[in-house]
């Protein structure tokens, strides 16, 4: 099923048969899994929150009872509400073969409030987030990296996304990942000096660099902790460190980069148009100045037309939009989720909401 799939069905929101009725919307990201319901006037009625549910990552045998678990608290807390539609957004969404596999993996959610009515990549749920134009394109940079165009024909732009082997560079995991390389071959004269040296030992509780090395090496060091370091990594490049100012805008590159060929795949920006470029994703949301500027100077050179719009709501945001849009909701109704959104801090529990 694809983002275009939702049905159309138009309800009164707020009185009348209905007015009890929620949607569900999930998003599954590399690093956490959102599921709300949202009443059909846009009150935040539950969520829960889980690990990573990345199929592409970490396999459905890991990934499907994730969301399960997920999903299950925010059901229970529902009560008897019914359910009139669910949308699924998940990372690693990327090729008609996973998505054919995601659709069996979740098809027995059917006998407990609805099987996903739309389920699809989570970078239309991002897209939704930052905007409503017909002809757009998204990039996500959190955990990795992707991206996607859309054009008011509905034809989509988009890559495998699947690492090294589609060709793919960058996300926070990769950016940890060169911040332990680059400070690596400082330590042993094979790279230029670099401030990574010490501080990327100094950020996993460790003195030298030689330390970190050996203890990945023998197990003494989760290998997951070398993809939380790209906080470090702009740190240094902040403070002026030259190799963590290059990678910062080799980052830059990349997401420029995707944009435009997505967008130019469809025929969409350029002089004379204007066409959205919304951006999100952990590493993008923290809008890291050095990052941002480089960012805005590269989609003005490449894509005239592009204007680059800023996600730093929770990717949820978007996929409950879809979904209250999807059964025919009120602007009013969209309005107040985005507001209850805003204003909510999301636990790592499922919570009724007042």
């Amino acid at each position: 099923m694809s983002a275009s799939s939702a049905g159309s069905t138009t309800v009164d929101a707020t009185t009348g048969a209905g007015a009890g009725d929620v949607v569900l919307a999930v998003d599954g990201g590399g690093s956490k899994t959102d599921v709300v319901a949202v009443a059909l006037d846009g009150t935040l009625v539950a969520h829960a929150r889980g690990p990573g549910s990345n199929p592409q990552t970490r396999g459905w045998a890991v990934a499907g009872p994730i969301l399960d678990d997920v999903r299950s608290r925010v059901v229970r807390e529902i009560g008897t509400r019914t359910i009139r539609t669910t949308h699924v957004y998940l990372a690693g969404l990327d090729l008609p073969e996973e998505l054919v596999t995601a659709t069996a993996a979740l098809a027995h959610w059917s006998g407990d409030g609805g099987a996903p009515d739309v389920l699809d990549n989570d970078l239309f749920a991002l897209l939704r987030a930052g905007t409503l134009s017909p002809d757009a394109a998204a990039v996500v940079c959190g955990t990795g990296i992707n991206a996607i165009a859309v054009r008011r024909d509905g034809e989509t732009a988009r890559f495998p996304a699947i690492g090294d082997v589609s060709g793919d560079w960058g996300g926070g995991a990769w950016l940890g990942n060169r911040a332990l390389w680059h400070a690596a071959r400082a330590a042993d004269g094979r790279g230029p000096a670099t401030a990574l040296e010490s501080a990327v030992p100094a950020a996993l509780g460790r003195r030298t660099v030689r330390e970190v090395t050996e203890d990945l090496h023998f197990g003494r060091l989760d290998p997951g902790a070398v993809g939380h370091l790209s906080p470090v990594l702009f740190a240094v490049a902040r403070d002026g460190d030259t190799v963590a100012r290059a990678v910062v805008e080799r980052q830059a590159e990349e997401i420029v980069l995707m944009a435009a060929v997505a967008m130019e795949r469809l025929g969409i920006g350029g002089a004379g148009s204007t066409v959205p470029v919304v951006l999100g994703g952990g590493v993008l949301a923290a809008r890291h100045p050095l990052l941002v500027d480089a960012v805005v100077r590269g989609l003005q050179d490449r894509v005239p037309g592009a204007v680059p719009t800023w996600v730093t709501a929770p990717p949820v945001l978007g996929a409950g939009l879809a979904a209250l849009e999807s059964v025919g909701a009120p602007a009013g109704a969209l309005d107040r989720y985005r507001a209850a959104v805003a204003s909510r801090s999301f636990s790592s529990t499922a919570a009724p909401i007042p």
